[in-house]
């Protein structure tokens, strides 16, 4: 029997290598962007066409490559990071393993433009498949300039796998607001599709967060800072008022590297402990400054967990740090033992026999319909001059008796044969009142039936009748739209921007009226006809923060949009209801398909029998 085992080739090597360091394109521009940092360049830029698919582009202004160096690069463990085994335990750079180049070439055509400042001419060299297919001088700037065009080219079942373009997208954007928000004294560019998404001058930390997030995030940080023997912190926690019910705005960063750490995220929520709204996540951009000897980041290929030689002494310093400047800050309630309270005393209290209830004086001879002349004598005055003079029509109770004599002469005019009918069918609805409906601390509805009596939840319904309403106008493609008397004006970051375009036309079949005003800024023309007393900025804010919050993979993309809809503008805990509305909401409920269940398999409907209720007395019926 021959051999069987043999070495691969270095081409399907670097193909297999490359799925564990390029998973989508974003993987690829985290590392191309990070080469570009390591290269010390202070001006980077970021082109995209679909969504990195076609075209994927970073220039740089840093130190560039030798013709050599250009060549190398792209050789697997090739890297400029480290000499020597023991360099692991220093590494201050975002990239060491040499793996990124030779894995992007594998599986791309790519083509690198390099020029040492020293050098008069550059070097290009054009990559396919991990082949060079040249290598020539030309005329390139200072820097590195590198093109990565039809991405898993080769690899049909990887690229068959990616999302659409506007998933990609937002994959996108979340590395590339990682590493500018790791870097504010770099400028950094983003162009996508000829469109400039992001324009980040150097600047500061906090700057840095408000150009990528928005504006109105400016009101919303709280500065985090502490110094030990162990670790350094710095960074900015979010008020716990505008925490969101998804994830996505928690960043920690050791020694400048974007990290996932769910053990350093539970001591941030732990000092967030009964001041934070249930089932929401508070925005974080903690930086942690750490001796690389007392960590370990060659744990995953990309290189985003740590190993910790004292993690329980960084959970709790974490933990104090973020504690003490939501105190410092008077987030959190706390007794100020340094308040002056020498002005306390300044206002003598009067004595208990110099104190006097208050009294209440009153004429009991007012009267309201006086004309304010006083009478000295009783005298006799006309009906008429009553009337004049306080207003009072005098007779009014006749009013009723022509308003029956009316009602009277209207029946008599009927022909015989309708009469009797004609008058049944007035005094029916006197003879037979609305059936009663009771409300419970205003969360349920209680409705009397034959058997017992049945329990509603009220928002649980609601939420259960405008789901199946708002999937019928997403299948008929017909919601009905209510203008708004002023159009507002809705600024999105980017990903929320091209969710939005992903599920633009579903929002308008749901009613909503949107357009696009800028980059990242929507104006709001219109809202569904359903939704009253609704602010239009904030359903659509939180419409799109439980759609990405779903994580029920059974529904679909207009099954998800209409489900958040429901769940935002149904009624909520605490809505008192008149009768009329209770009727009006039993009565939507029970002509829904399912009416007993709720949007999250709960319960709407609770009966219980007179045989229960007889139990629970100790009675037998």
């Amino acid at each position: 029997m021959s051999d069987i085992i043999q070495l691969l080739p270095d081409s399907v090597a670097n193909q297999i290598a490359a799925g564990e360091v390029v998973q989508r394109p974003s993987s690829a521009i985290k590392e191309l962007m990070e080469n570009a940092i390591d290269a010390g360049a202070d001006h980077i830029k970021l082109i995209i066409k679909d969504a990195g698919k076609s075209l994927i582009q970073v220039i740089d202004n840093g130190c560039g490559m030798s013709v050599t160096d250009a060549r190398l690069c792209f050789e697997r463990h090739a890297t400029s990071k480290i000499r020597k085994a023991e360099d692991l335990f220093a590494i201050r750079t975002m990239g060491f393993r040499g793996e990124a180049m030779a894995s992007i070439a594998a599986i791309a055509h790519v083509e690198l433009k390099t020029r040492r400042i020293e050098d008069e001419l550059g070097t290009v060299v054009e990559i396919e498949g991990s082949e060079v297919i040249q290598q020539y001088p030309d005329q390139a700037p200072a820097g590195t300039s590198i093109s990565v065009k039809n991405l898993f080219y080769n690899i049909p079942a990887r690229r068959n796998f990616l999302k659409s373009n506007s998933v990609e997208l937002r994959h996108i954007i979340d590395e590339f607001q990682r590493v500018a928000l790791a870097h504010p004294n770099i400028f950094f560019s983003f162009h996508s599709d000829g469109n400039e998404l992001f324009h980040l001058p150097k600047e500061t930390l906090k700057q840095r967060i408000v150009h990528l997030f928005g504006n109105n995030y400016n009101q919303r940080l709280v500065p985090v800072e502490e110094t030990t023997s162990i670790l350094n912190i710095n960074g900015f926690i979010g008020k716990p008022e505008f925490a969101k019910k998804t994830r996505g705005e928690q960043f920690f960063f050791v020694n400048n590297r974007y990290i996932k750490d769910p053990y350093l995220n539970h001591a941030v929520m732990n000092a967030y402990e009964e001041i934070l709204p249930a089932d929401t996540f508070p925005l974080y951009v903690l930086f942690i400054d750490i001796d690389p000897s007392k960590i370990d980041i060659n744990v995953h290929p990309t290189k985003t967990e740590i190993k910790y030689e004292d993690e329980k002494a960084i959970y709790a310093i974490l933990r104090s740090a973020v504690k003490r400047s939501i105190g410092r800050y008077n987030i959190a309630p706390t007794l100020d033992f340094e308040q002056e309270t020498g002005f306390n005393n300044l206002i003598t209290p009067k004595p208990l026999d110099e104190i006097q209830a208050p009294t209440i004086n009153f004429n009991p001879n007012f009267n309201p319909f006086d004309d304010g002349v006083k009478k000295h004598t009783r005298s006799y005055i006309a009906p008429e001059q009553v009337e004049r003079r306080s207003g009072i029509p005098q007779n009014w109770d006749s009013l009723y008796q022509i308003t029956e004599t009316e009602e009277a002469e209207q029946l008599s005019l009927l022909p015989a044969e309708e009469d009797a009918k004609s008058e049944a069918e007035i005094i029916q609805p006197s003879d037979q009142p609305k059936k009663q409906f009771f409300q419970l601390h205003n969360r349920y509805i209680v409705s009397q039936i034959h058997s017992g009596f049945m329990l509603i939840d009220q928002q649980a319904a609601h939420e259960r009748i405008l789901f199946e309403q708002f999937q019928q106008q997403l299948m008929n493609n017909q919601g009905t739209s209510q203008q708004s008397l002023f159009p507002q004006t809705i600024e999105l970051n980017p990903a929320d921007f091209a969710l939005v375009q992903d599920i633009l036309p579903e929002i308008h079949a749901l009613g909503f009226q949107l357009r696009p005003f800028g980059k990242t800024t929507y104006i709001v023309d219109g809202i569904p006809a359903d939704l009253e007393n609704i602010n239009e900025s904030q359903i659509i804010e939180k419409l799109l923060e439980d759609f990405k919050n779903q994580s029920d993979l059974r529904l679909n993309k207009r099954e998800r949009l209409a489900k958040s809809l429901a769940k935002n503008a149904s009624i909520k805990p605490g809505t008192k209801l008149d009768n009329d509305g209770m009727a009006e909401l039993i009565d939507k409920l029970f002509a829904c398909e399912s009416p007993n269940i709720s949007l999250f398999g709960k319960p709407v409907i609770i009966t219980y029998t007179l045989q229960e209720l007889a139990e629970r007395f100790g009675r037998i019926i």
